[in-house]
């Protein structure tokens, strides 16, 4: 009996196998012609897909899908045009449903999605530099009325407070618990709203008592970056290259756009700040800022501010981090991790 078992499973699997190469094999009947996709696409493209058919098999039809939605259906294996216009920043996740002979096979490829517009390179003047607090680790600028509030990281050390800014001593501190890593901050509605870093939670404060009003969990598994608001909706980066739109009244995220220049994608996008109509977020690890098109994600300029990381004398500062825009004066206060300045700056 024990013969006759061990037999059975060896032509079961011999059978298995042998139909499991079937299947590899068919998988190889067709591809997408890689030579008459271009690297990278902008939203005035036609992308033109044609199936190599390798075995010269009699196809019936072919459907096309673009990211997952069913977009169009050919007879044979004739060749299938879309435009990219409306289409989200970033990979294009193209595949192709071949009936074939009483059969049927997918293939699948990707092509990517940039800008339509190289950024532009802004100049700025400075108009006013203040003292900065040295241990104050930045992850979070903003202004509340004519009060700078910041955010600071690492376990241990995380705060959330207002500053005057005029001579960068701390008004109001509220200590986060030790197992917070504090990350980006925004006002809307008269509450603060704070991340953390890979706790996956966030916390709302009372803007004028900055008495926690609630902690809230992420929408998504994602880091906690940088946040800002227009007014309406919050902002929020994750370190990647996405920008998330979320409510703040139930803290779901509703969409997102992938940030990208006309050449690439833009990876680490940091702390943000709204400023009239555009998203100025820094780049982590550069000295630059990009401001960003919130509709689409595109960047349409970018300042420079390695002149100003020049100016910073500490010898434990870190990476530019901080933007905060002040609306009366209508200029922007930029500094960075451990930074002992903050510049006051005027985009021409």
């Amino acid at each position: 009996m024990k013969m006759y078992k061990a037999v059975t499973l060896i032509l079961l699997a011999l059978i298995f196998a042998k139909c499991g190469d079937n299947n590899n094999e068919k998988a190889n009947y067709f591809s997408f012609d890689d030579s008459v996709l271009k690297p990278k696409y902008q939203s005035t493209d036609k992308v033109d897909l044609k199936l190599l058919n390798v075995k010269n098999k009699t196809i019936d039809s072919i459907v096309y899908f673009i990211n997952d939605v069913k977009t169009s259906t050919t007879k044979g294996n004739a060749s299938f045009s879309f435009d990219m216009k409306g289409k989200k920043l970033g990979y294009q996740n193209l595949k192709a449903l071949v009936y074939f002979e009483s059969d049927t096979v997918s293939t699948k490829t990707r092509i990517e999605l940039v800008a339509d517009v190289a950024p532009k390179l802004l100049k700025y003047t400075v108009i006013n530099t203040y003292e900065h607090d040295v241990n104050a680790f930045n992850e979070g600028f903003e202004f509340f009325r004519d009060t700078l509030i910041e955010s600071t990281g690492q376990n241990g050390k995380s705060y959330v407070a207002k500053i005057d800014y005029k001579t960068g001593k701390t008004i109001k501190k509220i200590d986060l618990d030790q197992q917070y890593f504090g990350e980006g901050i925004t006002v809307i509605n008269d509450k603060l709203y704070q991340l953390t870093w890979q706790s996956n939670v966030g916390f709302i404060y009372n803007v004028n008592t900055m008495k926690k009003i609630k902690t809230f969990n992420f929408d998504k598994k994602i880091e906690g970056w940088g946040m800002t608001n227009d007014g309406q909706f919050i902002y929020q980066s994750d370190g990647t290259e996405k920008v998330w739109k979320m409510d703040p009244e139930t803290q779901k995220m509703l969409s997102y756009v992938n940030v990208y220049t006309n050449d690439s994608k833009i990876k680490s996008v940091n702390e943000l700040e709204w400023i009239e109509g555009k998203i100025y977020g820094n780049i982590w690890q550069k000295d630059a800022i990009a401001v960003i098109n919130p509709e689409n994600g595109a960047v349409e300029g970018v300042l420079d501010l390695s002149a100003l990381r020049a100016k910073v004398t500490s010898a434990t500062a870190e990476v530019l981090n901080g933007i905060a825009y002040n609306k009366k004066t209508k200029t922007i206060f930029v500094t960075g991790k451990n930074w002992d300045k903050t510049f006051e700056i005027k985009v021409n």
